[in-house]
């Protein structure tokens, strides 16, 4: 249910991007999803990769500092109110979402979020009383990847 994410941390100037992406695609490894955010001087990548050890390794060893943390992948009714319903969710636990971007791929008739909470177990939990499951890594890659 879980999934690692790599985050690092990116100079906010040209080129700076195309350094760690680069490297992975030089060692065969493929993003999966990713999302970046800004200040001024640097911006935070988020990445998702099949081969996360891997890739932490690679980039690590060009002298990028790594965190990897934990997030959840969460299939979302692709349609209006999709994702006010599965927040509301979240709302009525207390539970925090730190942050959250989209998948470009769907997995059938669903888009899929990913998600970071500030308590992921109640997070966990919340969406188990509501009948909702994670996407589990393996489900998640395999499906990518027939689509």
């Amino acid at each position: 249910m879980r999934i690692p994410q790599l985050s690092l941390f990116i100079e906010n100037k040209p080129g700076r991007l195309a350094v760690p992406c680069r490297l992975l695609a030089q060692a065969g490894i493929n993003i999966v999803t990713l999302a970046l955010s800004d200040t001024q001087h640097f911006g935070i990548l988020r990445l998702i990769v099949r081969q996360w050890q891997r890739a932490k390794e690679v980039l690590e060893a060009a002298g990028m500092v790594v965190a990897v943390t934990e997030v959840l992948a969460v299939e979302v009714a692709d349609r209006p109110g999709g994702l006010a319903e599965l927040l509301e969710i979240f709302a009525q636990a207390g539970i925090n979402v730190e942050y959250m971007y989209a998948f470009t791929a769907r997995l059938g008739a669903k888009a899929v979020m990913i998600f970071r909470f500030d308590n992921l177990d109640a997070a966990i939990n919340a969406l188990a009383r509501a009948g909702i499951n994670p996407v589990s890594p393996i489900d998640l890659y395999e499906k990518l990847e027939e689509a």
